[in-house]
C-alpha cells in the first residue's frame, strides 16, 4: 500500500493525486469486487441454513435466529414493539395468520400476548452452518465421488500431456509432406463443438465396452487441439542446433523428446497441465451420458442429485460446489508462476 501510495500523482513522484490515479483506484477495486465479489458470496451462502437462503432481501454473512427452550421445545426470539411502546424480546410460541402469540422467556407461564408479526424483529446472531459441509459426507458417499474425480482429472491430465506433447513434438520438429495441413485440421476441430461429435462419440465408446467406465470418460478428451497447438507454439522457440547435437551423440528420438524438449518446455507443460485439471474437474456433460451407476459419479455428477424433482437442496449443493473448488485453487496457486512464460511463450494472447 505505502508503495503504490508513494507512486500517486501524474510524474509518479508522490506528490499529490492526479485523476487517473483516482480512476485506477476506482477500476482496481471494482475489478476485485466483480472478480472475487460471486466466490466470496459462494463461500458465505455455503454457511447458510435453507431458511437463511431464502430470505429476500439476502445477507452477505450467514445469519441464525436465535432460540429459547420452553416447555421442552425451542421456540423463536423475537424484538417485539408491544402496545404501550416498550421493547421487549419475547419467544414466539405459536402463529395463527398476521397474530403471533409471544411470551416473556423469563416468565413462561405468564399469559401470552398477541402480537401482530408487523411489530417483531427476529433477533439474529452470525452463526456458521457447518453441517452443510459434514452431512453430505455422512449421509451421502461423497469420498467415493471425490475420488472418482481425482482418478479421472489425474490420469486424464497425464495423459493429456503425454500425448499432446509427443504430436506437438512431431509437428514442431520433423519436416513432411502436409504438416501445415495436418496441424490446420487439428486446429479446426476447434469450431466443432461436443454437442455435434456427442452421438457418434457415444456409439464408439459404447461399441469399446467403456461404458460405466472411468476410463470412457478419460480416454475420448485426452487429445485436445488446445493443447497440441499450445506446445507446437512453444516447441517452436526451442532451437533445432540442440535435437541436431544431440543425434550427433547417438541419441535416440525418444531420448531428445524425452530429455531435452519435454524439460525445455515445462512452462507450456504447466500451463496446459492447469486448463486440463480445470476442463477434466469441471467436467459434467460427457461423464453424465457415460456413468448411469452410481458409485462411478465424479463430483459433479454427485452433486446433481441434491437437485430433485420438487426439492433442490441448495445449501448442500452450494457447500459441495466450495469443496470442488478447492483442488483446482491448490493447482493454480502452485502452478501460477508457469502461466505468464508458458502463455508467452507460446504467442496465445
Amino acid at each position: 500500500m505505502r508503495w503504490l501510495i508513494a507512486r500517486r500523482g501524474r510524474t509518479g513522484d508522490g506528490r499529490g493525486w492526479h485523476w487517473t490515479d483516482i480512476a485506477t483506484w476506482i477500476w482496481l477495486i471494482g475489478g476485485t469486487i466483480i472478480m472475487f465479489g460471486p466466490a466470496i458470496w459462494l463461500v458465505m451462502s455455503s454457511f447458510k441454513t435453507p431458511a437463511a437462503l431464502a430470505e429476500f432481501p439476502p445477507t452477505m454473512l450467514p445469519y441464525a435466529q436465535q432460540t429459547v427452550e420452553i416447555e421442552g421445545a425451542e421456540k423463536p426470539l423475537y424484538t417485539v414493539t408491544l402496545e404501550d411502546g416498550t421493547v421487549k424480546t419475547m419467544a414466539e410460541l405459536r402463529r395463527v395468520g398476521i397474530v403471533a402469540q409471544m411470551v416473556d422467556p423469563e416468565a413462561p407461564d405468564a399469559e401470552p400476548a398477541r402480537v401482530n408479526i408487523a411489530d417483531r424483529t427476529a433477533v439474529r446472531d452470525v452463526d456458521f452452518a457447518t453441517e452443510n459441509y459434514s452431512e453430505p459426507f455422512m449421509r451421502f458417499d461423497f469420498f467415493l465421488f471425490l475420488r472418482n474425480s481425482v482418478f479421472v482429472t489425474v490420469m486424464a491430465t497425464i495423459i493429456t500431456l503425454l500425448t499432446n506433447s509427443m504430436a506437438a513434438f512431431a509437428l514442431s520438429k520433423y519436416e513432411f509432406r502436409g504438416r501445415n495441413a495436418v496441424m490446420l485440421l487439428i486446429i479446426a476441430t476447434l469450431m466443432v463443438p461436443l454437442s455435434v461429435i456427442l452421438v457418434p462419440l457415444y456409439s464408439v465408446v459404447s461399441a469399446t465396452g467403456l461404458l460405466n467406465s472411468l476410463w470412457g470418460v478419460i480416454l475420448p478428451t485426452v487429445a485436445t487441439p488446445t493443447g497440441v497447438f499450445l506446445l507446437r507454439q512453444y516447441m517452436l522457440t526451442i532451437p533445432d542446433e540442440l535435437l541436431d547435437a544431440a543425434r550427433m551423440d547417438h541419441a535416440s528420438e525418444w531420448q531428445i523428446y524425452w530429455r531435452i524438449v519435454l524439460p525445455l518446455a515445462a512452462p507450456a507443460l504447466a500451463v496446459l497441465a492447469i486448463f486440463s485439471v480445470v476442463w477434466r474437474w469441471n467436467d459434467f456433460l460427457w461423464p453424465l451420458v457415460v456413468l448411469s451407476r452410481m458409485e462411478l459419479y465424479t463430483l459433479q455428477i454427485g452433486l446433481n442429485t441434491f437437485a430433485g424433482e420438487l426439492n433442490v437442496q441448495w445449501h448442500y449443493i452450494l457447500a459441495m460446489t466450495v469443496v470442488a473448488m478447492i483442488p483446482v485453487v491448490v493447482v493454480f496457486v502452485f502452478l501460477q508462476r508457469f502461466i505468464t512464460a508458458g502463455i508467452a511463450g507460446t504467442g496465445l494472447k
